[in-house]
């Protein structure tokens, strides 16, 4: 067989084909890609609204609990009476009224002067009212489940329903039937979730609190 040559022409009009033909199927793989992603695009569902509406945003702080007294020559005249404690810090919280003996539920501050009974904490007065034997009594709510009792007050100058500031004047110290024995005092209690404590390990300390952000 006789080989045939081609002509000088050729080879370089078949290469510019090749290029040609390579350019223009690029450019259509590239038009049905774009087509493609604008028809993904028109399918998508963008969420346009908060999934959990019901979030509340919360911050926290510490606040600190102050005595409530504000007189630096105010003691302690009786302690709570801690049932784990050493039998002879026991025999100093127990209250003798009326032939009875009774475990101190709270500590009594006593001065020989009537002195200024504070709020230990910001509050709400959830209560106002005077005992034949306990004398006059102010209840105070707080965050948290926190409660303050504040009891043998001889003058209250807060009413149910104030909204009380930490440090504000609450009252008078004063006298009552159940401890007489030891005078003029502040009987004080305080409670957590329900249950009353050791006001001692709360004042002067600092407390956690979660509050609704704003």
């Amino acid at each position: 067989m006789k080989r045939r040559k081609l002509k000088s022409f050729v080879l370089p009009s078949l290469l510019m084909i090749g290029i040609v033909a390579a350019v223009f199927g690029t450019a259509i793989v590239g038009k049905n890609l774009n087509k493609a992603k604008d028809d993904a695009s028109e399918n998508l569902n963008y969420v346009s609204n908060v999934i959990l509406d019901n979030d509340v945003a919360v911050i926290n702080t510490t606040t600190k609990v102050i005595n409530p007294y504000t007189d630096q020559a105010v003691t302690i005249g009786k302690y709570y009476y801690d049932y784990k404690g050493a039998s002879d810090a026991q025999e100093k919280s127990i209250i003798y009224h009326d032939d009875t003996y009774m475990q101190n539920s709270g500590v009594d501050f006593v001065s020989e002067n009537v002195f200024d009974v504070v709020a230990v904490l910001d509050g709400t007065v959830t209560d106002v009212k005077e005992d034949d034997t306990l004398g006059k009594i102010v209840e105070i709510k707080h965050d948290n489940e926190y409660i303050s009792i504040y009891q043998s007050l001889s003058e209250i100058s807060v009413k149910k329903g104030d909204k009380i500031t930490q440090g504000q004047v609450i009252g008078k110290s004063g006298t009552n039937e159940l401890d007489k024995e030891i005078g003029n005092h502040l009987h004080f209690e305080f409670y957590v979730n329900g249950q009353v404590v050791d006001p001692s390990l709360y004042l002067n300390k600092e407390l956690q609190n979660t509050k609704t952000k704003e």
